[in-house]
């Protein structure tokens, strides 16, 4: 009798996992195929870019304030009427004119103000304010 008693310890030694696994498989089989199913993509009519790049149809215009008060559009530096003039024209060229902003920030806040009025008399909507990130 105690030979039985030893072989039927001796059986349960080991678990056998292999019929976990294979169960643990399938279920990740079904889950990946369920949650494929039910993602259901937006259809979205995306617009296909044109051969020939148009090249002075959406240029944004870059106006830079220097730390002396100085004002430049894009490199090259104007008064504030030549500026005006200037974007005037842009904008009958281009009525959807893009524009960025890029002031030093030991400048008066009057003059990004004086900038901003000359866009908004120009009804440039178009804008942006270049700042720099916090790195952390």
């Amino acid at each position: 009798m105690s030979g039985s008693v030893s072989s039927e310890k001796d059986a349960y030694d080991e678990i056998n996992v292999t019929p976990m696994l294979d169960l643990a498989y399938v279920l990740l089989v079904i889950f990946i195929i369920m949650t494929t199913a039910t993602v259901q993509g937006i259809k979205v009519n995306v617009p296909k870019a044109s051969a020939q790049p148009s090249l002075a149809e959406n240029k944004t215009k870059a106006i830079s304030i220097a730390a002396d008060g100085t004002i430049y559009l894009d490199t090259f530096p104007v008064t504030m009427s030549e500026l005006e003039q200037n974007l005037r024209q842009l904008k009958a060229a281009n009525p959807s004119l893009p524009v960025i902003i890029k002031a030093d920030a030991a400048i008066p806040y009057q003059k990004v103000v004086d900038v901003l009025d000359l866009l908004g008399r120009l009804e440039i909507t178009q804008l942006g304010l270049v700042t720099k990130g916090i790195t952390k």
